[in-house]
């Protein structure tokens, strides 16, 4: 929290503001605002005008130079500089000197002596002096209620107050509110209430309102670095990428803003950046020896690089200043989750409420770290507690409130997985999941040498913001799944549009994730555990994971991906919308690089290297025997080699401008012009396609291939090629198209159902089998689909497959529901599985005791096996 009360202390009796001055600070013209006091206060010195410019020096971060214009001023101007100066020595870390001024402020009556009182009382609470501080505190309704004209400072006074005492009183933060609101309206200018008025939105989950907050302010004072900061804080609170651009501009004006250190620090802290996190927190260290919040960051950056006697060295430290500062811990548990060290996290989070049993953070923390290491009894007794503490916590309301939905799913076990979906959606998804994810383990284990501890519990949501919840608290997340290790959570294929998901491919990557994590003992790097992930979907089915495409390539052209040296900042703060999509693959490519030179030994050698504590620098050296800068040139070298044909026929459409991009027109003529432009050929055959000049259009399409054969997006020549094909009636040139397409994307659902009706049409069941199975991990609630696959697989004799579907047909609730039951019985019956067959012929008999066939088969499962009936 930033010191109170040096932009407020202008408009008293005690001297006139040299309007010039007051008004270039105001609006951040803060050098003119500077030079002005500096010879206002040369010439004629006044309380005012001395505070005039400390407050000036300081909001560009000169505290030395503010503190000493206030000590040569101080004895006399005595008692009226006091504050002020208390307030200067605690941005300094100096809290004893602090302390002594306030004191000094209080005792002989100074003008600004509320302000006083309300800084001694928050000294009190940042050294752990409790009850001291919240009895202090609890003054202000005294001054609130004595019913004078109070300032605009001293309403603020009052709002702070009441903001410590809703840590124990959360009701107590709309008395906050109300004082904020009051000392805003006694001055407009008050940009320091403004955006205290922010950081309490802010505290209690309320971004909306935090936000617009400080958007006012920086309409007033564009440069304002506090604003600029809240800013920051909010685009993080939010999820956005802009957190990392505003808290630097925040810097860029006051270079010793304490708070905006730490936080950037945090920020390195989640890309994984220990070395510059260290950096920022001694920057602010510099300043403020005494900062919990830079300390509790500097502890952070050396427990995450396996320094622990640094580390337990900083702990102490920062305790000593304050023994209940439950936020290290807290602090240390947040950052750890952010980082996927979930058990870190816990422990960190059971530390803070240890030393603070008020810590209702600490208790929420706890609570959603235990639930995503599967502890769901303890995770949601924890987080009831930190609900029931702080009310106004979005995030724990909002997963108590899904922990409550989860009365309505339902729980089925493999070998080793659990599975826990929606009932409605249970006996269909966990057919097809629970050999998928068996298959996924057993392939995971073999390339890795590790297994996985077990039961891993999978959780499927139809509903994309309870998932989103799952994983963050918040509705909002742009992912489809998410693995704490020993816990997957993902969409179910109907929480996305229908055909536009790969839930299957989603599940492996997951649990791919789940096997690096416990490796690596969670300390994989993003990129890495990405990158394989994306790898080990496109090892695991035709089609599945991510490929290459023409925007990838032209990024690559435009030197516009990140660098390997640094590509975890591709996934944490990425420069432009598609840089992470960008980063995914290019991180996959990195690893089937690695792959290629050093074999899937070199997997397992980097996950267990990271897990004993080494840097990416040195395992790079030791099983790559590189280093990340000349991976950097070996990657590029790479790429180059994979696609060299498809670079040069997209070099073209990298040197278009992104703002005015060419006319279908243009790229006509282009094509003409250039046998080797992708783009323009790939661009004029579906226009052509479009306008119905198919003879025309097919030239184009089929040069488009050739350049780039590796691109089958949902508009690449092999869909426009088969529908040609399709219409004239070739269909098995149509058939060959898209079987090139599916067998890059994963997810062009209607390209493998039109690929099965036409493998169909030319007699070709084993293509037919092929392509719909494929086509059930995009979108298996079509109950035609299931049937077909049924028929097929029964007119082969795999009997297996067929109770695999006949299974699915039931589970989608069909109206002549006796009929899938005896349809079911009958495939088990043909499958020699004659208990289960006898079962549901039953079942089908209770439905419709007059059912002839059902009737039929029981006749026959009992003259031919008499015994079944016992």
């Amino acid at each position: 929290m930033f010191t109170v009360g040096l932009m407020l202390l202008l408009g008293t009796p005690l001297g006139a503001q040299p309007p010039a001055a007051q008004s270039a600070l105001i609006r951040g013209d803060y050098d003119r605002a500077v030079s002005l006091y500096e010879r206002a206060v040369a010439q004629d010195p006044t309380p005012a005008t001395v505070r005039g410019l400390a407050r000036a020096l300081s909001e560009v971060g000169r505290y030395a130079e503010a503190e000493r214009v206030v000590e040569a001023h101080a004895t006399r101007f005595a008692p009226h500089l006091w504050n002020t100066l208390g307030e200067l020595r605690l941005q300094r870390g100096k809290l004893r000197e602090a302390e002594s001024a306030f004191n000094q402020a209080l005792t002989e009556g100074a003008t600004d002596s509320v302000m006083a009182r309300f800084q001694r009382a928050a000294l009190f609470y940042r050294r752990g002096a409790l009850t001291r501080a919240m009895a202090e505190f609890d003054t202000f309704f005294d001054v609130y209620n004595r019913g004078r004209n109070l300032t605009s400072p001293e309403r603020m006074a009052v709002a702070l107050a009441m903001r410590y005492l809703s840590f124990d009183e959360p009701q107590r933060a709309k008395d906050a509110l109300r004082a904020f609101d009051e000392a805003i309206t006694a001055d407009g200018n008050n940009l320091e209430a403004r955006a205290r008025l922010g950081e309490l939105f802010l505290e209690k989950y309320n971004g909306t309102d935090a936000l617009e907050t400080f958007k006012a302010i920086l309409q007033v004072n564009p440069k304002y670095p506090w604003a600029l900061l809240g800013m920051a804080r909010t685009k993080h609170f939010d999820g956005s990428d802009e957190s990392l651009e505003l808290v630097q501009q925040s810097l860029e004006v006051n270079p010793n803003l304490v708070e905006a250190r730490a936080f950037l620090g945090a920020l390195y802290l989640e890309m994984e950046d220990y070395d510059g996190a260290h950096r920022e927190a001694e920057r602010a260290l510099e300043t403020d020896p005494t900062s919990l919040d830079a300390l509790s960051i500097l502890a952070a950056s050396y427990f995450f690089r396996g320094r622990r006697a640094e580390y337990d060295d900083t702990r102490r430290r920062t305790l000593a200043l304050n023994p209940r500062y439950a936020d290290l811990y807290n602090t240390l548990s947040e950052l750890s989750a952010r980082i996927r060290r979930y058990g870190d996290a816990v422990d960190f989070a059971r530390q803070a409420v240890t030393i603070d049993s008020t810590s209702w953070r600490g208790y929420a923390l706890l609570g959603r770290n235990q639930l995503r290491l599967g502890t769901m009894h303890d995770g949601a007794r924890n987080l009831e507690k930190a609900f029931a503490g702080d009310p106004f916590d979005v995030w724990t309301k909002n997963t108590l409130d899904l922990l409550d939905t989860l009365t309505q799913y339902r729980e089925t076990v493999s070998p080793r997985f659990r599975f826990v979906i929606d009932a409605k959606e249970s006996d269909l998804l966990s057919i097809y999941a629970e050999v998928l994810a068996e298959d996924a383990y057993d392939k995971l284990a073999a390339r890795y040498a590790y297994r996985a501890p077990t039961p891993v519990r999978v959780e499927i949501y139809p509903s994309h913001a309870d998932f989103s919840v799952r994983t963050v608290g918040l509705v909002g997340l742009g992912a489809l799944g998410v693995s704490f290790g020993p816990v997957v959570a993902m969409d179910s294929p109907s929480a996305r549009d229908e055909g536009h998901f790969n839930w299957g491919s989603t599940l492996w990557h997951e649990l791919a994730h789940t096997f690096h994590l416990g490796l690596s003992d969670h300390r994989v790097p993003r990129w890495l555990t990405e990158g394989l992930a994306v790898l080990e979907e496109r090892r695991a089915r035709p089609g599945w994971g991510d490929d290459v495409s023409p925007g990838f390539l032209v990024a690559f052209l435009q030197d516009r991906l990140v660098p390997v040296s640094d590509l975890n900042r591709g996934f944490t703060r990425p420069a432009y919308p598609q840089q992470i999509i960008y980063s995914y693959y290019q991180a996959s490519l990195v690893c089937e690089m690695i792959e290629e030179r050093h074999g899937v030994g070199a997997f397992r050698a980097l996950l267990v290297g990271y897990r004993d504590g080494k840097t990416t620098a040195e395992l790079f050296r030791s099983v790559l025997g590189t280093t990340p800068r000349r991976m950097d040139g070996e990657f590029d070298a790479y790429v180059r080699r994979r696609f060299g044909g498809a670079l040069d026929a997209l070099g073209p459409a990298a040197a278009d401008d992104p703002e005015r991009p060419p006319t279908p027109a243009a790229l006509a003529l282009r094509a003409r012009r250039d046998p080797n432009d992708f783009v323009a050929h790939l661009v004029t055959g579906q226009e052509l396609a479009r306008q119905g000049d198919v003879a025309a259009a097919i030239p184009f399409l089929e040069r488009a291939k050739e350049l780039f054969p590796e691109y089958a997006g949902a508009d690449s020549p092999y869909w426009f090629l088969a529908q040609i094909a399709k219409a004239r009636g070739d269909f098995e040139r149509a058939a060959t198209e898209l079987a090139n397409l599916t067998a890059v994307n994963e997810r062009h659902y209607d390209a493998l159902l039109e690929l099965g009706n036409l493998r169909r049409q030319l007699n070709d069941e084993l293509g037919t089998i092929d392509a719909l199975s494929r086509a059930v991990y995009l979108y298996p609630f079509d109950m035609e689909l299931h049937t077909r696959l049924a028929e097929l697989y029964a007119g082969r004799g795999r009997w297996a497959e067929a109770v695999t579907e006949r299974r699915a047909v039931l589970a989608l609730r069909p109206v002549d529901r006796a009929d899938a039951i005896y349809q079911l019985a009958l495939t088990y019956y043909r499958a020699g599985n004659i208990l289960e067959a006898r079962r549901y012929v039953l079942q089908a008999l209770e439905r419709a005791p007059n059912f002839a066939e059902a009737q039929e088969l029981l006749l026959a499962i009992h003259e031919q096996h008499p015994r079944s009936d016992r």
